[in-house]
């Protein structure tokens, strides 16, 4: 059924139903919302990320092909979409660039004990931007290395060290929380 409702709605969207784009929006608002989220710092620029997902969304619907589910093509759209709001705020900020020869070759298997969603969100936007972004594309959006890579602009290898970089920092802020590691 699911299917076949997204069919309807794309669809009508691409007639021009406002009805219609309310509803595509009011279905997957909330999921791209906690993308966007997941990617930025804050609320404000999460809605921002939120508003100009749905605007590429709007403008690229006639590309959707049916190929996968819906959610998936309009999730994709908003981690690109919060990946260059990422890239524009480096632009302003000025910020230089990560060297790509961080490799660290030490292996993150200690599995952590059970921690709440929210304060694991807490501990997560704590990291760094870069470590932030790349742990939420792998871990979160299950993106591989090489995608990641071609979505920073980074080789493969300096995305795998940042994840693992990422995984420390949160084991420390873990422990730092009084957190038992097991």
């Amino acid at each position: 059924m699911g299917i076949d409702e997204d069919r309807h709605i794309v669809e009508k969207c691409i007639s021009g139903d406002i009805r219609a784009e309310k509803a595509l929006y009011m279905k997957y608002s909330n999921i791209v919302y906690t993308i966007c989220y997941r990617y930025s710092r804050n609320e404000e620029d999460a809605r921002d990320i939120l508003q100009e997902t749905f605007m590429k969304v709007f403008e690229k619907l006639k590309q959707y092909n049916g190929e996968g589910s819906l959610e998936g093509w309009i999730r994709r759209i908003a981690v690109t979409t919060s990946i260059r709001f990422y890239r524009k705020s480096l632009t302003k900020k000025k910020v230089s660039k990560i060297s790509e020869y961080e490799y660290d070759q030490s292996d993150m298997e200690t599995p952590l004990e059970i921690v709440s969603a929210k304060e694991i969100m807490q501990l997560i936007n704590s990291l760094s931007d870069i470590y932030r972004i790349i742990f939420n594309m792998h871990a979160i959006e299950g993106y591989s290395h090489k995608e990641i890579g071609e979505q920073l602009n980074i080789t493969e290898v300096a995305s795998r060290s940042r994840l693992n970089r990422a995984k420390k920092q949160l084991i420390v802020l873990l422990k730092t929380k009084n957190h038992v590691i097991c």
